[in-house]
């Protein structure tokens, strides 16, 4: 069995269909870990949502913010832009289907020494701390009351973590870090800068840069950050290499850190 680690697709179907030619998947055996962003801005994010949906067990993802944003939309919170390429899925006669299973998707997937999200985690974050507060999120997302967060993570405020942070502050704090950090303060502030990795605005790192960072025991998987790019450290694996723009899917064998990458063969978003 092998486990593929597989970054932003973004309804890159195509794509994605030539990476796992590559990689000769088979689902009866193979794993498949996707680090979240699976629709939006390329042209086939039904296809996407429902291809990953139907591998059942073979397959794991996160969500990330583009999958936030559709769950959202999709429930009249935030509109459509004129950039949003999501009015396949919304449109499916499967809609509500998918819709509940993408709701029920993890911000985190945890398997011995890997430890994988959408974007990152704050530096005074454990392994163990940030998958107790993934699990606050997504027991939100997965109740009842899945409206109410995603309102406030649109809407609401936009507050840094504390910790004694509570109510819907806390889950949107939680969130933003998992789906949205790129760059932070030694403290754990945000900032939006999405640029090349030395452009980071003064006073900011990268979230897997700053000193003591408490969860640098575990390998983290990311996506989320196109202009990184495809990224490697010893406990640092960052795999959005940026298909949506025009370049590459790129898919990593966990056990031996092989990479596997095919050119975008979709019509994709263009800057």
């Amino acid at each position: 069995m092998a486990i593929y680690a597989i970054g932003d697709i973004q309804g890159c179907a195509r794509s994605l269909e030539r990476l796992l030619d590559l990689i000769r998947f088979d689902p009866s055996v193979d794993r498949l870990w996707f680090v979240g962003d699976l629709v939006n801005r390329g042209p086939r994010s039904l296809d996407v949502l429902r291809y990953i949906k139907s591998l059942g067990p073979a397959a794991r993802a996160v969500l990330g913010n583009h999958d936030l944003f559709l769950l959202a939309v999709a429930e009249g919170i935030v509109a459509l832009r004129p950039k949003d390429t999501i009015q396949d899925v919304l449109a499916a006669k499967d809609r509500g289907e998918l819709l509940a299973w993408l709701r029920q998707q993890p911000l985190h997937h945890r398997d011995g020494s890997h430890f994988m999200i959408h974007a990152g985690l704050l530096p005074q974050w454990t392994i163990e701390e940030a998958e107790l507060h993934a699990q606050e999120v997504e027991a939100a997302l997965a109740g009842p009351n899945f409206k109410t967060l995603l309102h406030h993570l649109f809407h609401g405020t936009i507050p840094n973590w504390e910790q004694t942070i509570s109510g819907p502050d806390r889950l949107v704090a939680i969130t933003r870090a998992l789906t949205r950090l790129r760059t932070c303060t030694p403290a754990g502030a945000l900032s939006p800068f999405s640029g090349p990795l030395d452009q980071a605005p003064t006073g900011y790192l990268p979230w897997f840069r700053i000193p003591n960072r408490r969860s640098a025991n575990a390998t983290v998987i990311f996506g989320h950050w196109a202009a990184l790019g495809l990224h490697m450290e010893p406990t640092v694996l960052g795999i959005d290499s940026g298909c949506v723009w025009g370049r590459q899917l790129t898919a990593i064998r966990l056990e031996d850190r092989r990479v596997f990458q095919v050119n975008c063969v979709d019509t994709v978003r263009k800057a």
